[in-house]
């Protein structure tokens, strides 16, 4: 029987430059804000009862899954299958300048979730899988912290609710945002601000 609570941790805000824009699958630091807040709510983090800290493997979640895993005297581990949706051309690019070359192309990602493939990346359904893959090898005990991205912590969420591929756009999160999922259901214990 799985005895687990599991917090989905998105990574604080990203550096200045990458505001905007498509950095999916770019491997971008935090901004001096975002350090700051995941500092902040490291320190918030470290009084729960951790029992195993995972990240992406990349930058912005490295940076508070390690602040995170010092305090509580774990080891980090890194898990790629929690990274972003792979956006193909469209990385490091504006959203705007997407959108004025594809127009409303880009709501493929929510109405054609099998199918499309932004900037010839990954398809909704495949950042599905792949994120429930991720979800399904977690330790069945404890309280596991999952330092994490706004693609995969939403298709988490989406397939608990048992909700359609196409509302995912219903579950995304803010940066900074903790979610607690004990017993399948999803809580919301705010943002790192």
């Amino acid at each position: 029987m799985v005895n687990r609570r599991i917090l989905l941790i998105r990574h604080t805000e990203v550096a200045v430059k990458f505001h905007r824009r498509c950095y999916g699958r770019l491997d971008v630091s935090l901004s001096r804000a975002g350090q700051q807040r995941a500092c902040d709510l490291a320190s918030r983090l470290a009084r729960q009862p951790i029992t195993a800290v995972i990240h992406s493997g990349w930058k912005r979640t490295a940076f508070l899954a390690s602040r995170v895993a010092l305090l509580k005297n774990l080891t980090p581990q890194a898990d790629s299958r929690w990274r972003e949706r792979d956006f193909g051309s469209w990385e490091g690019r504006s959203w705007h300048s997407i959108w004025q070359e594809t127009g409303n192309a880009m709501d493929g990602l929510f109405t054609q979730p099998d199918t499309f493939r932004p900037g010839g990346g990954e398809t909704t359904a495949e950042l599905a899988e792949r994120s429930l893959a991720a979800w399904q090898s977690l330790p069945e005990h404890g309280l596991v912290a999952v330092f994490s991205h706004g693609g995969p912590i939403a298709a988490v969420r989406t397939a608990l609710a048992a909700a359609p591929l196409h509302e995912i756009v219903h579950y995304t999160v803010g940066t900074g945002t903790v979610i607690v999922i004990e017993h399948g259901l999803s809580f919301s214990m705010g943002t790192a601000a």
